[in-house]
């Protein structure tokens, strides 16, 4: 009797999905001997953004965690989800840095490699499945999933036949948005069994409610391995549910040979779990077939909203799922999948909330389009590339051949403060956040983001408090809605607000320690620093060598000082907002005779950040 692989992802996908990758190893390990006991393909649980989410929140090695998940499931193979030349960071890494880390990362426990591109270049995974194949351990090659002019079924067979030449064991159908219809699956899955002659998995993503079905025309085309996630973190954005499958397949000729009843209690489980991190889930996790339109991953638009609040623009949701298949088509039909979705947008809401489609283009787009991301599936807009980079010459060859070797100069960087091959490679992936987390461990003061008490033990801070209302401070009155905040009980919370249709934020600051809270979260003793336009120091910007930025951020570097003489477009300092960097040019040319930032700050349209006469 033919059976199917399950490929388990309640520690990876199913919590990165529905509650920010969220979920600490203490809440893993618990439950580790019944999932180990299964009987599953595999279980996905490294990779992805719980790596970033380890370090940036959870204040856990994830090296660690590895080691600990491997040694709790002994029987079972561990999966990880790599982003070809990408690794798990944000950039492209030299080929002795991925080589290192997959060796790294199978020395510790992985098994089973998933390696993608996020726009199907073939050219930026073939390092990582040669390194994996290297260790002896499993390489799945990925196709990025996604609908387009130039995404046919031919173009993914193509690219399963390269993965297969390349030493992939397998292939896996990446659907990372739910765009797979059940007629779509049939056909891709009949033409990559027949072209392809090594295993055919199906990873889809259950946001428009069709992954049960396409897995199951998959699994009757010929798939012999599907993911789900167990009921308790399935659906909405993430898989179908693990017992559902299984009961779904139960006395055909493609039974999964699971244990219901097991499941069931690995469900009641994870229930329990999913609780505690309740701050976390988002009001677009559920089903939402918007993508079969717009193409929009949950998990996208769930960033989205987030970043929306903090703009104080959530009432332009709408607008922005209606640019961004436009800045998609601009940029030639990347697939939406880290980071291209983050780069399509972020750009998308910056076009929304600046008025002005590309007055502001951040980095990301640039080097996009300059091809230090691999080759754009499709043609790219090139009145939009030349805005972005000028006449800078645009890379054909694989961005990685460009890179010099740099293992050895992130290992000097680093120095004594990296007390193995892994925290280096921690390093790699996040320089700035990885640095400050091996320095808090190595001064015991590691602490992960506070967890909110359960509703029903919080109802005067979550239930009372308003979110619109007119406050009047010396004889004027304004009106404050506010759109969102950070997590409660912060050191340093903040708030976003719109005061009279203007986005600001708020910064609570507790100063002392206190052991109750009124409403709103507020410690009642508190200061509240605010770093908006109207409560800065710094001057309103009212001339044309008044440069500011046309969004809130964070500076990331300024690359003046009082004195220097700069032309018009010369670059002055680069912000970081959602996620994404944008350089600021000079508006006019002439001496910088004040600087009112520093690295670190946070700034907001306006406001002079330096002044040019």
């Amino acid at each position: 009797m033919a059976k199917v692989g399950i490929t388990e992802t309640v520690l990876r996908d199913g919590h990165q999905s529905l509650i920010a990758t969220r979920m600490r190893t203490e809440d893993m390990l618990p439950i580790c001997k019944k999932l180990d006991a299964i009987g599953y393909w595999s279980l996905e649980m490294w990779g992805g953004a719980t790596f970033d989410a380890c370090v940036r929140f959870l204040k856990e090695d994830p090296w660690e965690r590895l080691r600990a998940l491997r040694e709790a499931l002994p029987n079972t193979r561990l999966q990880m989800l790599l982003r070809g030349q990408n690794l798990l960071g944000y950039r492209h890494y030299s080929d002795d840095v991925v080589e290192a880390f997959v060796k790294k990362s199978a020395d510790n426990g992985i098994d089973v490699f998933r390696i993608f591109d996020a726009l199907n270049d073939m050219r930026n995974i073939e390092t990582a499945v040669k390194a994996v194949k290297k260790t002896g351990k499993h390489a799945q090659g990925a196709i990025s999933y996604t609908t387009s002019p130039v995404h046919t079924v031919d173009a993914f067979v193509k690219m399963g036949k390269e993965m297969v030449n390349m030493g992939c064991d397998s292939i896996a159908i990446k659907d990372m948005a739910g765009l797979l219809t059940p007629a779509a699956t049939s056909q891709l899955v009949t033409k990559l069994v027949k072209g392809c002659k090594v295993p055919i998995q199906i990873h889809s993503h259950a946001t428009a409610g069709l992954s049960a079905m396409c897995q199951l025309k998959g699994i009757e085309a010929g798939a012999s391995c599907i993911d789900t996630a167990i009921s308790s973190f399935a659906d909405g954005a993430s898989h179908a549910a693990t017992e559902s499958m299984v009961a779904a397949l139960r006395g055909t000729d493609y039974d999964t040979g699971l244990d219901l009843e097991a499941l069931q209690e690995i469900g009641f489980y994870f229930r329990e779990v999913r609780k505690k991190y309740h701050q976390f889930e988002s009001e677009f996790t559920g089903l939402d077939t918007r993508v079969q339109v717009n193409q929009v991953p949950g998990g996208m638009i769930s960033n989205l909203t987030n970043q929306l609040k903090e703009q104080g623009e959530l009432k332009r949701i709408n607008e922005v799922l209606d640019e961004i298949p436009k800045v998609r088509s601009d940029l030639g039909f990347p697939p939406l999948v880290t980071p291209t979705s983050q780069i399509v947008g972020t750009q998308a809401v910056i076009n929304v909330v600046t008025g002005s489609r590309y007055k502001t283009i951040t980095n990301e787009v640039k080097l996009y389009l300059q091809g230090k991301y691999g080759q754009a599936p499709g043609q790219v807009n090139e009145l939009i590339r030349q805005q972005a980079v000028g006449n800078e010459p645009v890379i054909t060859v694989r961005p990685a051949d460009l890179i010099k070797p740099e293992l050895k100069n992130l290992q000097q960087e680093i120095g004594a403060q990296a007390k193995s091959e892994e925290d280096v490679l921690t390093y790699a992936m996040f320089p700035d956040l990885g640095r400050s987390f091996l320095e808090d461990r190595e001064k015991g003061t590691l602490k992960p983001e506070p967890l909110e008490p359960a509703p029903e033990e919080n109802v005067e801070i979550c239930g009372l408090a308003p979110t619109e209302f007119n406050i009047t401070m010396h004889g004027e009155t304004y009106h404050v809605n506010i759109t969102g905040s950070g997590h409660r009980f912060q050191a340093q919370r903040p708030f976003y607000l719109v005061v009279d249709g203007a986005p600001e934020e708020v910064l609570v600051e507790t100063i002392a320690e206190v052991s109750a809270f009124p409403m709103a979260g507020v410690p009642s003793d508190a200061v509240i620093s605010r770093s908006d336009p109207k409560g800065s120091t710094r001057p309103k910007a009212t001339k044309p060598g008044h440069v500011t930025t046309s969004m809130p951020g964070v500076i990331v570097d300024v690359l003046v000082k009082v004195g220097d003489m700069v032309s018009a477009g010369d670059t002055l300092f680069i912000t970081e907002a959602m996620k994404m960097e944008t350089e600021v040019q000079a508006p006019v040319g002439g001496k910088v005779i004040a600087v009112h930032i520093t690295k670190g700050d946070s700034v907001n349209p306006d406001e002079t950040l330096i002044e040019i006469e």
